[in-house]
């Protein structure tokens, strides 16, 4: 089978790396048997639809389904539909309205914009005075969510779907702020691992992930792609944070290397809408960290130094280095080009294991302003 990724971060180059297991990786759309959409923007901007039309097998939603992350007040309101537990929230245009709200609200806000922020629109604070402040900022660029804060562990659960059907994947989690200790402004993602311990993925699918691609279906939309739940470990049971429309960056980093069988041939039934082969995983963890550059989250980023030690830690065992933001000069050497710049992942028997490989190779790597969580599954 040829297969083409659309996308050039640390998520597609994970996917090209356990596609190409049993795939040839095509440079174009045309010519190929499946075509892979990695990233959420040509989504929302319709090119599943697009290729489609062209009589191409696509993995990825249409643009009526990609709206479940271009806007979280149509999210909410379908899972509101759907049944699925969430957050208390109201969506709002005008600063007075949403004023209002946050003052009703009962002493932790979250404040998200309702259109693509590259996962770094929310702000999640104890503070009535930020919020309201950022609500006025986000504003300005368009409508905005307002939530009650939710508390609890989070949890990613990645769901193929082929229109009917919504088959869970391995567990993970990940870690969005920038700073050790889950401090800081929120980021794409600074890091993940799988699998989580005691959790029952098929059971959420079951209950959270399915009501939401039925919701869908309802609304004559067949999506074929990843649901990507982002769920809150509540005292009160799971609930949706939100919902993405694509593979988890970087969860997609942990999951997929997990992957046991032919990752082409699954996301192709996927894509025809007749799903048959239960995905199944081998029994290794997987960690990621993520290195960044200096100034990420905010922009400018500070780009286009060189990267050190990248050959010493992708020699080591048990480690791959995925490149999410990279470059090459004319010599070939590696610069910095992105805020998220590497993400160093390793395996092992165990989470433990993982971790302390992919830290021990993340110390072999140096470049200006680099930095890096070193909380990442700690303790899991």
């Amino acid at each position: 089978m040829r297969v083409h990724v659309v996308g050039n971060g640390g998520r597609e180059a994970a996917l090209r790396a356990v596609l190409g297991r049993t795939a040839a990786l095509v440079d174009e759309p045309d010519g190929a048997d499946l075509v892979v959409i990695g990233p959420e923007p040509p989504l929302t901007a319709g090119l599943a639809d697009e290729l489609r039309a062209r009589g191409l097998r696509v993995f990825g939603p249409g643009a009526d389904g990609a709206r479940l992350e271009g806007s979280k007040a149509w999210m909410k309101q379908v899972l509101v539909d759907a049944g699925v537990p969430t957050a208390r929230h109201g969506w709002f245009t005008e600063l007075d309205d949403a004023v209002a709200f946050l003052r009703d609200l009962p002493g932790s806000y979250v404040v998200k914009t309702d259109y693509l922020a590259g996962g770094k629109g929310v702000l999640v604070t104890d503070s009535l005075s930020d919020a309201m402040a950022d609500a006025g900022a986000k504003l300005t660029k368009g409508a905005i969510l307002v939530e009650e804060r939710m508390t609890g562990p989070e949890l990613s659960l990645l769901c193929v779907c082929d229109g009917k059907r919504a088959v869970p994947l391995a567990t993970a989690r990940d870690y969005k702020r920038i700073d050790t200790g889950d401090v800081g402004p929120m980021t794409g993602g600074m890091g993940a691992f799988s699998p989580v311990a005691d959790i029952d993925g098929e059971a959420l699918a079951k209950d959270i992930v399915q009501p939401t691609l039925d919701a869908l279906r309802e609304r004559g939309i067949d999506y074929r792609g990843v649901l990507y739940a982002g769920l809150m470990l509540t005292p009160e049971g799971a609930k949706v944070v939100e919902f993405n429309v694509r593979f988890g960056d970087p969860e997609a980093q942990v999951v997929l290397p997990r992957f046991s069988g032919d990752l082409a041939a699954f996301l192709a039934e996927a894509a025809d809408g007749d799903l048959r082969t239960e995905p199944s995983f081998d029994d290794s963890a997987w960690v990621t960290v993520v290195l960044a550059a200096g100034g990420y989250p905010v922009e400018p980023y500070d780009v286009g130094h060189r990267i050190e030690g990248m050959d010493a830690a992708a020699a080591m065992e048990r480690v791959v280095l995925f490149e999410a933001g990279v470059r090459r000069d004319a010599e070939g050497s590696p610069l910095v080009a992105g805020g998220r710049v590497l993400d160093v992942t390793a395996h092992g028997p165990t989470v433990a294991a993982a971790r302390e490989r992919a830290y021990a190779a993340a110390e072999r790597i140096s470049f200006p302003g680099m930095q890096y969580r070193t909380d990442i599954a700690q303790g899991a």
